[in-house]
Formats: structure tokens, C-alpha cells, sequence
């Protein structure tokens, strides 16, 4: 179903344990978001035998996410690129900067009225793009954007694999409200039955 809409941009500071584990900081709102744009590069590998593919393996590689928001306050462009907040209140970017990976959630409004919602696990954003127009005839707005690549967490599920993105529908059958509600509330770890189930 197509999505019509953006909202509730948030962001969760990682701590990488001494093995590399992340563990994911109280979620906090990064921007008033207009656009998100998420492209995914997958690794893939084709065993022929027979004269023919006998195997196809298509696994996450990495993404990219690009941002349109209305503003990235100091603090949020601290967190996110690495730049530095001076004694003057003054942000300063050093091309030494490298920000430090974060968990990105959102949500998409659909056409019926319903959310899907998502967590990106690991992202690793670069210096936000700023768009600067003399003053004309018009009125034209000038936002930031913001593009991250998007990786796989270290940190493995109870299924043994590293997850990089979680996304449900509220209206998805089965969903309980208080995943809906709890969403941003803290970063969504994957739950599963310890039956073993299949992947």
C-alpha cells in the first residue's frame, strides 16, 4: 500500500559494548520530517550447476537514508555528525568529524488512514546539506537534508541474525497495540518464540 505521508522523526544514541554490542539510549525527536528516502544495496552471489542457477543468495549489504526535515537543531547535529558545540553556543564542523552511529524511527502515513511504523538499527550520518537562495520575487523555502548509511547491527536477535531495519503496520493482523504505542519509547528489539521457528 502506498504511503502519503511522514512523521514522528526520531533518533537513539548507541553505546557499543566492549564485543560491540549496541545497546540503545531513550529515543528522542530529531526534526519535523518532509521526506525520507531509503535505498538498499544487497549482496548477491548465483551457484550454476546443470546449466542453470541452482542457489541464489541475496543478502542486506547497506543502505543509504536521506533525510528532508524542516531544521537540525545544534544538539541533534552534534549527536548525529560529530560536529562540536564551542563555548560560544557555536556549531562547528571539522572535516575530522565523524558522528557516531544511531537508531532512526519514523513513521509513514498510508493511504487508508493507518501508520507503519520502522526502526533503522545502525545509521551513520555525514554533514547535513544546506540549500541557499537569494531572496526573490517568491517565497521558496531552503531545509536541510540529512543522508546516513545505513548498516546492520552488531548486536545479533534470538534467531542469530543482525538485524538492520523493523517495520510493522498497525493494521497488520496480530500486531498488539502496545507495540504501536510503545514504539517510541525505546528502540524495537525483535521478539520471537523460543520454539525455533523459521527464518
Amino acid at each position: 500500500m502506498a504511503t502519503i505521508g511522514l512523521d514522528k522523526l526520531y533518533y537513539s544514541k548507541i553505546t557499543e559494548g566492549t564485543n560491540g554490542d549496541e545497546t540503545y539510549a531513550t529515543p528522542v525527536s530529531l526534526a519535523k520530517a518532509m521526506t525520507a528516502e531509503l535505498s538498499v544495496e544487497l549482496a548477491e552471489a548465483t551457484l550454476y550447476a546443470d546449466d542453470g542457477a541452482a542457489e541464489v543468495v541475496k543478502e542486506f549489504q547497506s543502505g543509504t537514508l536521506t533525510l528532508g526535515v524542516d531544521d537540525i537543531g545544534k544538539s541533534v547535529a552534534e549527536d548525529l555528525t560529530g560536529a562540536t558545540i564551542d563555548e560560544n553556543g557555536v556549531l562547528v564542523s571539522a572535516s575530522e568529524d565523524g558522528g557516531d552511529p544511531v537508531a532512526i524511527g519514523f513513521r509513514a502515513k498510508k493511504a487508508n488512514g493507518k501508520y507503519r511504523y520502522f526502526w533503522l538499527y545502525r545509521v551513520k550520518f555525514g554533514i547535513p546539506a544546506t540549500n541557499l537562495t537569494t531572496k526573490g520575487e517568491s517565497i521558496e523555502f531552503s531545509t536541510p537534508t540529512i543522508e546516513g548509511t545505513v548498516l546492520r547491527r552488531n548486536k545479533v536477535d534470538s534467531k542469530g541474525n543482525h538485524p538492520w531495519k523493523a517495520e510493522v503496520s498497525e493494521d497488520d493482523t496480530g500486531v498488539s497495540a502496545s507495540i504501536i504505542s510503545g514504539w517510541y519509547e525505546e528502540v524495537y528489539e525483535p521478539s520471537y518464540t523460543t520454539s525455533g521457528g523459521n527464518g
